[in-house]
């Protein structure tokens, strides 16, 4: 088993354990289908792009702080993603994958549970001839759809469609379903990398211990053992992606499998079995190199792309989603000065990365730290010089690379196949919709704008509920306005109010402490100042101070006092 763990350490993408909550359907195919009504609602393109957008608060105070630590703040920028049309794209054909792969694999129908009994009984004779095994297989057969994304290195590709299906649970736990038991575990989603040698037994084995990763089961150790053949472990996969009703399968650097020692036309066709007999979807992603897996074979090229091929091309420089995202880009800066976006800079910053995001983003971040550390660059400017002097010296790795590609030679390109793209005619490149491109930048704008109403109503809120509470006497409103300005625009936009409030009101509780202790410090006692001043008055006339008390009332007769 050591060798078996070995060869699966990569890492799987994890998302949230749900309990079933069942919704009513807007289409009638998708009813009577507990695996779909457990499912979020369709998302609208509202609700995707909300949930896609990470744009990195870089703050004023940020920006005022010592060099080394702006360093670290920088690296925030690694988190920035914005929403581009083909996003929208990629969800929308994810959306249906899952829902109609679903279809045809219903629990509550007599084919699903018939399904059920053949590959229990196909488990217990495994000892058969392969032939035989897949005969019976064919008798469950589960056509569905499959995804191909094919793109350039670095433009993407896996951060997208991670963020896509994080925006589902990854498990949902079944209990009851309108009145009757149902107890059922349901992955929606299981996202596992090709192996580096495309061994197909080790993509099964992959398989399995992806899903002991999220359930804490032991299929590898069952089925994964040294001497399973693939079609053995296949028929497993397919009896555990019925069992736990998987939703889509999405196997990630397919171009791997070009180094493998099978057989292209086998490696082919062991994709076209596991969509056909296992009943999954499948997405399969790759660099533009997996092109190859497919050219000649028209059968394969079909599967693999059943749902349609995308082809994720890089940006170019007149396209209307690039300018969106430079610009998004460039506003999260973190030097002195604020560097003005000039032609001159966006020629070169496009020169130094083709459009590809990546690229982009990294050499911004590295701009920027040139600039902090640059001796001859006082200003902390991010010029065209300094771009390129970035690219030359910090990015000098990928040179030859971005040269292939800004050179567009295709005798050059193909000594990066990475990097090769549209080389296939079965697949076409989209189009870019420029239409989607604007409005997701007007909808970015909105947001922008909606944020900072956001934020100004929960300032408003906090005050008025500070001064409510009317406790902090050594405070002034301004005071209790800076307390919840600055709490507000350093936390998270969508952190609820009440967080926001309590850690206001301890500020506030501490600030006023701070003011009444330094005004204690520094009051004078007013009540013995008139007292000292008719002592020192009675010295200055060498007078009794008795009498001037006497006669000012402060000392009264004592006699008095009796009558």
């Amino acid at each position: 088993m050591k060798n078996l763990e070995k060869n699966n350490t990569n890492p799987i993408l994890k998302g949230d354990l749900e309990e079933a909550d069942y919704k009513e359907q807007l289409l009638s195919e998708y009813e009577n289908n507990p695996y779909i009504e457990a499912l979020p609602q369709i998302f609208s393109e509202d609700y995707v792009m909300d949930h896609f957008f990470s744009i990195p608060k870089i703050t004023k105070h940020d920006k005022l702080k010592e060099s080394f630590i702006r360093y670290h703040v920088l690296k925030r920028v690694k988190n920035f993603i914005q929403p581009l049309p083909i996003h929208f794209e990629i969800e929308r054909r994810l959306s249906t994958l899952i829902r109609r792969g679903y279809l045809a694999r219903n629990p509550l129908d007599k084919e699903f549970l018939e399904r059920i009994r053949i590959i229990n009984e196909l488990k217990e004779d495994e000892e058969k001839s392969i032939s035989k095994i897949y005969d019976r297989m064919n008798y469950i057969r589960s056509t569905a759809d499959s995804l191909s994304i094919i793109g350039i290195s670095g433009i993407g590709k896996t951060t997208a469609i991670e963020r896509l299906l994080l925006m589902y649970p990854q498990v949902i736990k079944h209990t009851e379903y309108k009145g009757q038991s149902f107890n059922r575990t349901q992955i929606v989603w299981l996202k596992i990398d090709c192996p580096f040698d495309g061994s197909l037994s080790t993509l099964c084995k992959s398989f399995f211990k992806a899903i002991d990763d999220l359930l804490g089961t032991r299929y590898l150790e069952k089925h994964g053992y040294l001497n399973r053949v693939t079609s053995t472990m296949l028929l497993h996969m397919t009896s555990l992606a019925s069992m736990y009703g998987i939703g889509t399968l999405i196997i990630d650097e397919i171009q791997n499998l070009l180094h493998a020692k099978n057989e292209q036309e086998e490696m082919l066709d062991f994709f076209v079995t596991l969509s056909n007999t296992v009943g999954i979807p499948t997405v399969m992603i790759g660099t533009s190199k997996a092109q190859k897996l497919f050219n000649g074979n028209f059968r394969q090229a079909r599967r693999a792309a059943s749902d349609g091929a995308i082809i994720w091309d890089r940006m170019h420089k007149d396209d209307e989603e690039w300018q969106f995202f430079l610009e998004t880009l460039w506003d999260l800066q973190c030097l002195k000065n604020y560097s003005e976006l000039t032609d001159e800079v966006k020629e070169v910053f496009y020169e130094e990365c083709q459009g590809i995001t990546a690229i982009a983003v990294n050499l911004f971040i590295l701009a920027q730290e040139r600039a902090l550390f640059d001796e001859d660059n006082q200003d902390e400017i991010i010029s065209a010089k300094v771009l390129k002097r970035t690219a030359k010296e910090d990015m000098q790795m990928i040179q030859p690379m971005i040269k292939a590609v800004r050179n567009n030679k295709l005798s050059d390109i193909m000594k990066y196949e990475d990097i090769i793209i549209n080389l296939d005619d079965i697949m076409l490149n989209l189009k870019n919709d420029t239409e989607m491109a604007g409005r997701i930048k007007i909808a970015f704008s909105e947001r922008q704008k909606t944020l900072e109403y956001k934020r100004k109503d929960k300032i408003e809120n906090l005050c008025v509920e500070l001064l409510a509470i009317g406790i902090f006497d050594c405070l002034q409103q301004k005071d209790l306005e800076i307390i919840a300005k600055t709490i507000v625009e350093k936390k998270p936009a969508e952190t609820e109010f009440n967080t926001l409030k309590l850690e206001a009101i301890q500020q506030a509780i501490e600030l006023n402490e701070q003011k009444k202790e330094q005004k204690n410090k520094t009051k004078p006692n007013t009540n013995l100042l008139p007292l000292l001043a008719i002592r020192k008055k009675a010295f200055d006339k060498k007078e009794d101070p008795y009498v001037l008390l006497k006669e000012r009332g402060y000392i009264k007769n004592p006699l008095e006092e009796f009558y």
